[in-house]
């Protein structure tokens, strides 16, 4: 259930020996969902390892009865859901991909609706189609479930209008291409209103700033108007190159929620907790006697504020807090960098790449007002980092490029009126993000990197947020049907 806010119940959220043990096989757990103030699209997707691969759907909320959309109806809506796809199972991908230390095998395809398109030959015949109506308008629900990369979707001929993202909707803008991280969804209105004497590829292609493998074919799907007869397609939508962090940015850069009297926003003016955390890629020794694939034989690794992430196997961390059970986490997590320095100077001494390893939490007052800056490093290069919170949504106050200066940054480019409302948020390559929230849902989530080579090598960390006074206040007991460690 990603980006259900599952209020006081942290206990069908999902990430393995966060806030449960996984599912063994021939078991089940009866998930209760919890919707609040969520509308528009959302997903939901395995939390185990790369299950969610191929475990993964799309979650819809139409709004209240008596209720209607902040933009006219549209005809009809449906999901536009990017995936990737293996020649090798996805499995042994991940457990050569663990054992090797090195980057993980490049995907073969982005998919889109679960097909390829039509410039691989095992899904020419099947590419996904999209049936329109002259002069009608449809709302095209976009989900990244992609694994590794940012993607840029287009369709040719046609501009999309944003309107949602992460189940809020946001100020309408236009755009010609589309920027959208793994585990982000998007809400863009399609107008079909060019002649129907051609079909239009829609298409979608990776993004990535820094990779040095990346797939670089374009997938394609089929925009098809409903009274063409003929076979003739329009090239495919001009999207930005494959490295144009630029084009990246400047259309995130562009969101902004609908503050108006049925979505009002409730940015934190003041924050009483301020946390800067780095992102970083790092390299740890290989094992006495092993073969390592990461740079001069190393293990790649990575981290936040220099600590690389060891999930627990005995016990997952909810279950160790409700039961207050020791010795499953500390609860020392660095609020700040142990150490500072340039952490986006082009070259960076090798002795910063090795990070500390552990299972730390950092534990929030109930009702604290929070900022959290997301600063990138260029520890091996650095990368764009999209970054996902469980329990609640943050504003987005502020990004840039560079080292984050609070007294320049903070109080010269923070947005405090209509900041977009989301759960997922790529921190550019060599950038900060700045996002603020009110912890007011107690109990474990879970922060981490979504692309998912980033968090197996341990990008991410857990929140606890206590319980306050009130008994509405407190997290709810446990289901009796919790999966056994």
């Amino acid at each position: 259930r990603h980006g259900v806010n599952q209020p006081r119940y942290p206990w069908a959220d999902g990430p393995e020996y966060i806030t449960q043990c996984p599912i063994q096989p021939g078991g089940k757990f009866s998930q209760k969902v919890i919707f609040t103030t969520e509308e528009g699209t959302l997903w939901w997707h395995a939390h185990s390892e790369w299950t969610r691969a191929t475990v993964y759907g799309a979650i819809v909320v139409y709004p209240k009865k008596g209720h209607a959309y902040p933009f006219p109806k549209p005809h009809a809506d449906l999901p536009i859901i990017f995936g990737e796809w293996w020649k090798q199972d996805i499995f042994e991908l991940f457990d050569d991909f663990r054992r090797s230390g090195g980057d993980p095998l490049v995907s073969h395809a982005i998919t889109i609706n679960g097909q390829p398109g039509d410039r691989y030959n095992c899904s020419r015949q099947d590419m996904f189609k999209l049936a329109v109506d002259q002069g009608k308008t449809y709302l095209l629900r976009l989900i990244n479930a992609a694994m590794q990369d940012i993607l840029f979707f287009s369709i040719a001929g046609h501009q999309l209008t944003v309107v949602g993202t992460d189940g809020t909707y946001t100020k309408p803008f236009k755009s010609d291409y589309i920027t959208i991280s793994p585990g982000q969804t998007i809400d863009v209105l399609l107008r079909a209103d060019h002649p129907i004497a051609a079909s239009y590829y829609m298409a979608a292609k990776f993004y990535s700033s820094a990779r040095a493998a990346v797939n670089l074919n374009t997938t394609t799907a089929l925009l098809h108007y409903t009274t063409n007869n003929t076979t003739t397609t329009t090239p495919t939508a001009a999207a930005p190159a494959t490295a144009d962090t630029n084009a990246s940015v400047a259309f995130t850069a562009r969101f902004r929620s609908l503050a108006d009297k049925k979505h009002p926003v409730d940015v934190p003016q003041k924050a009483d907790t301020n946390l800067y955390f780095t992102l970083s890629m790092n390299a740890v020794p290989c094992p006495a006697g092993a073969t390592c694939a990461g740079p001069n034989g190393a293990r790649l690794a990575a981290s936040v504020n220099n600590v690389s992430l060891v999930l627990p196997t005995s016990m997952d961390v909810l279950g160790a807090y409700y039961r207050g059970i020791g010795g499953v986490y500390g609860d020392d997590f660095p609020s700040n960098p142990p150490v500072s320095f340039d952490f986006t100077n082009l070259t960076i001494p090798a002795v910063d790449r090795t990070p500390a390893t552990g299972n730390q939490v950092r534990v929030l007052e109930y009702n604290s007002s929070v900022e959290l800056v997301f600063q990138g490093t260029n520890l091996l290069g650095g990368v764009d980092h999209p970054m996902h919170l469980h329990g609640t949504n943050f504003y987005v106050v502020g990004w840039g490029f560079g080292n984050f200066d609070r007294a320049k940054d903070a109080n010269k480019t923070y947005n405090l009126v209509d900041p977009p409302f989301q759960n997922t948020i790529a921190v550019p390559r060599n950038g900060w993000v700045a996002v603020r929230f009110k912890a007011t849902n107690p109990g474990v989530w879970f922060m981490h990197c979504h692309l998912e080579r980033h968090a197996s090598w341990g990008m991410g960390m857990t929140f606890i947020v206590k319980n306050g006074k009130g008994p509405n206040d407190k997290m709810l007991p446990p289901p009796s049907d919790m999966p056994p460690c």
